[in-house]
């Protein structure tokens, strides 16, 4: 139970990857200023949680069965928390897919949207209430550049998370007015074993129904550009967990936070033109006109940019 004085954060998603580094962190915090009621679908998937948050457990840091995907779960998570007083939402459950779009069927699209859309929206839904009663709250949506820049083979997972940003830019302005603020954290390529996993696992897939010229394109092509945007660019999920430390503990928290100074100008390219032709065109030409400048580049920058930059989290001050 939450000590007076302290906020009590619920992060979903915390069996692996950024909740967890998330949840440890907070309640590890030395100030002793969080009390995390970390979440995940199946509990038996806690052991690499227990282990990484050590004697916080029992103390700042609790464990609670949490489904984003059924209403019943989300209502019984925060009726279990005293009086549902949850002063920080940490939306982190997510799920990628990856691929050409003719090879994915309706309902593993469907399955992207129930949790990195639906799921988010489920829980802004059980906790605003109450926010809103008590004129306080901060929520915070683990996003990604892809909800601000679409990435080629990325279709589904982009919409999904572009759908997210545009919900919370709109919900943003109304809750303001019941002084609760919601926060966009945005990272690029994250080095977890999902990311790992998923990218092995999909050079070995067959992609039946797509033309063969697209199948090359996304394996010969598409991955290993990815890879070496990996390796050059990628952030730790310790590296996201501090940047969402720094944006919840500022005094004017930022709406949109990226967590990487690197991916600043890519960004920037849509902005630069209102066509959205520019953005379009130099993808396309460092995808399938330029790539072996590209992993030239990805090398080169690898090996000059110091890991202290690489990994730079923002400062929302």
């Amino acid at each position: 139970m939450a000590s007076q004085g302290q906020k009590v954060v619920l992060i979903t998603g915390c069996s692996s990857g950024i909740g967890l580094r998330i949840a440890v962190m907070l309640a590890k915090d030395e100030k002793k200023r969080y009390y995390v009621v970390a979440t995940m679908r199946d509990l038996k998937r806690k052991d690499k949680l227990l282990e990484a948050a050590g004697d916080a457990y029992g103390k700042t840091l609790t464990l609670q069965t949490l489904d984003v995907c059924s209403d019943e779960s989300v209502k019984q998570c925060v009726n279990s928390v005293k009086d549902r007083r949850v002063d920080v939402l940490i939306n982190n459950a997510g799920i990628g897919l990856l691929g050409p779009v003719e090879s994915i069927n309706m309902e593993d699209m469907k399955k992207v949207f129930e949790t990195n859309f639906f799921g988010a929206v489920r829980m802004i839904k059980e906790v605003m209430p109450d926010m809103k009663k008590r004129r306080a709250g901060h929520i915070v949506v683990m996003s990604s550049v892809m909800g601000l820049q679409g990435v080629v083979f990325n279709d589904v997972y982009t919409a999904s998370k572009f759908a997210m940003e545009g919900f919370c830019e709109s919900l943003a302005v109304q809750l303001l007015k019941f002084n609760v603020t919601v926060s966009m954290i945005e990272p690029g390529p994250v080095h977890t074993e999902f990311e790992v996993k998923m990218m092995e696992d999909i050079s070995k897939m067959e992609y039946p129904g797509v033309d063969a010229d697209t199948v090359r394109y996304f394996k010969d092509v598409y991955l290993p550009s990815s890879i070496d945007i990996f390796e050059a660019m990628g952030q730790t999920p310790e590296d996201i967990a501090r940047c969402t430390k720094k944006v919840i503990e500022s005094r004017r928290p930022r709406f949109r936070n990226l967590t990487n100074a690197l991916y600043t100008p890519i960004v920037a390219l849509k902005y630069a033109d209102e066509t959205g032709g520019l953005s379009v065109h130099t993808f396309y030409n460092l995808l399938f006109n330029m790539g072996t400048l590209m992993h030239v580049t990805m090398s080169i920058l690898k090996c000059l940019t110091c890991r202290c930059f690489r990994r730079r989290t923002v400062s929302p001050n």
